[in-house]
Formats: structure tokens, sequence, C-alpha cells
């Protein structure tokens, strides 16, 4: 799935491309050997790729993994262009993506409901068509220990204003924090991944 190329890459899409595609760069700002993604690949060295440096998404939206096979750390991409690693991740303990996977964003409406104890039991917080960069703000100051994704698909972060660790969400059920990826049961705020195909604006700014 990954493709070397010995030149960077256009920065332009070009029409009748894959509806994902994904431009690794072992250097940080766009700099040295780059290879191309238009679908999941479980293993970059496998693929030819030694380091992730950057990346430019020129169809989206993807989800990064820090080991192998899709699993460890998550870090969701848009279309966009991410110079080093601290520009998709700040919760500082690793810079390693080894696995990538494209997200399917098949609906235009969205509707999350996130749970206090396992199994949709205790408190909950339900969140239809808009982001919530506090949880604490809404009055939810209890943990997350499962999900249930009606529509849409989000991603949830470990603390207020989108930042930590980051979990995908896709339409489905969650019955406890292990099988969204988290190691404790704590979410504090949560965003909906948007396409172009739904939304001209099609990627996320955080406010800095």
């Amino acid at each position: 799935m990954a493709t070397d190329h010995l030149k960077p890459a256009s920065k332009q899409q070009q029409p009748g491309t894959s509806a994902f595609k994904l431009v690794i760069y072992e250097q940080e700002n766009f700099q040295g050997r780059c290879h191309e993604l238009t679908g999941p690949c479980n293993n970059l060295q496998e693929a030819g790729v030694e380091k992730v440096g950057s990346i430019l998404v020129l169809c989206g939206p993807w989800v990064g993994y820090e080991q192998n096979n899709c699993k460890g750390e998550q870090y969701v991409f848009e279309k966009g262009e991410y110079p080093r690693w601290d520009s998709w991740t700040n919760s500082r303990r690793s810079d390693t993506i080894v696995a990538f996977r494209p997200i399917k964003v098949d609906s235009q409406e969205h509707k999350i409901v996130l749970y206090e104890n396992p199994s949709f039991a205790g408190k909950k917080i339900e969140i239809i068509d808009d982001d919530v960069p506090s949880f604490h703000a809404h009055g939810y100051q209890e943990k997350v220990s499962s999900v249930r994704v009606q529509s849409g698909t989000w991603v949830g972060y470990q603390y207020p204003g989108y930042r930590g660790y980051q979990y995908l969400f896709e339409k489905g059920e969650y019955k406890d924090s292990t099988e969204f990826g988290a190691q404790i049961p704590q979410i504090q705020s949560v965003r909906r991944i948007r396409d172009m195909q739904w939304h001209q604006r099609g990627t996320f700014h955080p406010v800095n």
C-alpha cells in the first residue's frame, strides 16, 4: 500500500484520485524520502518507511497508531499539513507512528452518549451535532468507562481543550474503556470528525 517517491509529492489533489490519500515524509517539514498511502497499512516498516517525520493529508481523515496492527496510542489526522510530531499530538508519551488506516465518515448526523460506568451504566452525557471542549463546563465531571456511538464519527480526548490521548469512536458500542484503547477511563472533551463530503470546511482547527 505504500509507494516510495524520491521526489516530494505534489500538494495539490489531482482529479480522479483515491478517496483517501496521505503522504508520509521521513523528516520534519516535508523533507526526505516520502511514501504515499491510499489504504490501510498495518506495518509501515515492512512497507519501507523508516520513520514518520511529517505528514501531508491530501484526502482524509485517517488514524495513525503507535504500534503495529493498529494498536497503542491513536492519532487522528484530517486534511492538512503536519510538519512535525507535536502538530499531531500533545500527549508527549510517544512520537512513533507505525500503522495507518483511513477513517470512513458516512454520516452527516452525529450523536454520541458517554457513560460513567462500564456496560452503559451510571451517569451519562449525550452530545448531538456539537463539539464539546470541556465536559466540566457542561456539568459532567465523572469518568467515562463506556461509550455508545449512534451516528457519526468522533474523537475523544483525555483532557479539556482537545488535549492528551486521543480515542477514535466510530459507530457502535464500547462496553468498557479498554475497547476504545484507554488505560484509564478519562475523557474530558470530544469533537466530531467531519469530511469534505458533508462539510465544505472539512478540517478541524483547534484554537491555540
